[in-house]
């Protein structure tokens, strides 16, 4: 029974580090990241875009080139497991969004909701095999004036795209105090 018990801990932690995962990759524009949180034959539905992750993977692609700005917060994940290799997972996420349409107009949104996922264990490993993205809250905002380096000041580094990111040059910079 033990043994049992650990095995749940571990698979929960798992998941929940994929979904982690998949909003580093959104909001990094790390490819590599967001296409290892779900499986290759997964579908994706975000609202915008239903279908193949492929496609979704396509679109944002293009947000990114866009130079568009996510950050996603995600919360209350409830795991619900349905045998040994599947699990029912709703998780709370905040998003903060902001780039320029397909018109060339640059929006803000604030947008809550739910990941209503079915993950799938194959091998030792856990990703989304369909997701459905449940909207409870959108709210378009002002899109402030200046650069990034008006509004952030002395806030630096901004956080950025990969590999440019700090989080990519953890362990691998001498940027900060010796280890």
């Amino acid at each position: 029974m033990v043994d049992a018990r650990l095995q749940e801990l571990l698979d929960r932690e798992a998941i929940r580090d994929c979904i982690y995962r998949y909003c580093r990759g959104i909001d990094r524009a790390d490819e590599a990241a967001l296409v290892s949180s779900y499986w290759p034959d997964a579908y994706d539905n975000h609202g915008a875009y239903a279908g193949p992750v492929s496609g979704f993977v396509e679109m944002a692609r293009k947000v990114w080139a866009s130079g568009a700005r996510n950050v996603h917060a995600v919360s209350n994940i409830l795991i619900e497991f349905r045998g040994a290799d599947r699990a029912a997972v709703e998780s709370y996420f905040l998003a903060l969004q902001r780039g320029k349409g397909p018109d060339g107009v640059e929006r803000q949104v604030m947008l809550a909701g739910r990941y209503c996922d079915l993950f799938e264990k194959r091998g030792d490993e856990w990703r989304v095999a369909s997701r459905t993205v449940a909207y409870d809250w959108v709210d378009p905002q002002e899109v402030p004036e200046g650069s990034e380096a008006e509004r952030f000041g002395p806030r630096t580094p901004i956080g950025g795209a990969f590999p440019d990111d700090p989080v990519y040059r953890i362990g691998n910079s001498t940027d900060g105090p010796p280890a």
